[in-house]
């Protein structure tokens, strides 16, 4: 199999991207991750990526004149990783527009909601205000708007009684890491493509097969004492 050399851009600890990571070591697993890209010389995914013998790169905004020399620099280093797919997993910078349009359909981005509810940031938080029964998170495909991108595929968790920030974030946390290597691996296999503004999936067996690679909620990802708590809050 020729795996789809990936390039992953974090700000942080890497967890998603230390996901894709171990996604990609299964063989049959259509992606490869090639390089790491962090905008903060202090991650702490760059020592995760490192670990794993995979080529990292820090390119921080204050080295550059301005927001075009930086994405220019970016675009350099994709280059240099001979990167097919860029997948932005907890990278905090916008991206400019010529580089976002130059990478349209092969730049994924993970959202912790079920856009288009609460774009932007303070999800968790948002979700707990608005009172929703239902939260989770996105993949979706990267445009110049923030969080507006063609969604690929969603996963759906339980807001729970007496749930806080920390507790929900935590259970979206987990449907994030097995979202995202199953998104990655669409694109990258070819099932999942964006056309015109739009997601295209295909080459799927049956409406079932279409269904479970493209949505979990909130079954497959629920511990068995969760299924107790939703019973309790559901009408």
């Amino acid at each position: 199999m020729i795996k789809k050399r990936t390039v992953v851009l974090i700000s942080g600890r890497g967890s998603n991207m230390t996901a894709l990571i171990a996604a990609a070591a299964d063989p049959a697993y259509p992606a490869a991750i090639v390089g790491v890209i962090s905008d903060r010389a202090n991650a702490a995914g760059l020592g995760i990526a490192q670990a794993h013998g995979i080529a990292t790169k820090v390119i921080q905004r204050s080295d550059h004149a301005g927001k075009d020399a930086h994405d220019g620099a970016i675009e350099a280093a994709l280059a240099g990783f001979g990167a097919e797919i860029v997948a932005l997993a907890g990278y905090l910078r916008i991206l400019g527009r010529g580089l976002v349009e130059k990478w349209q359909g092969r730049m994924l981005n993970i959202h912790p909601a079920l856009l288009p509810a609460f774009k932007g940031l303070d999800t968790h938080a948002r979700a707990l205000r608005a009172g929703v029964r239902i939260h989770g998170c996105s993949v979706h495909f990267v445009t110049p708007e923030m969080d507006d991108g063609p969604i690929i595929a969603q996963a759906a968790v339980p807001v729970m009684v007496g749930d806080n920030e920390d507790t929900l974030a935590a259970r979206v946390l987990k449907a994030e890491h097995r979202l995202y290597p199953l998104a990655l691996g669409l694109v990258a296999e070819g099932k999942a493509r964006m056309e015109k503004g739009h997601t295209v999936l295909a080459h799927f067996a049956d409406d079932a097969d279409n269904a479970s690679s493209v949505v979990m909620a909130p079954d497959p990802l629920r511990e068995e004492r969760d299924l107790e708590q939703l019973a309790r809050i559901t009408p």
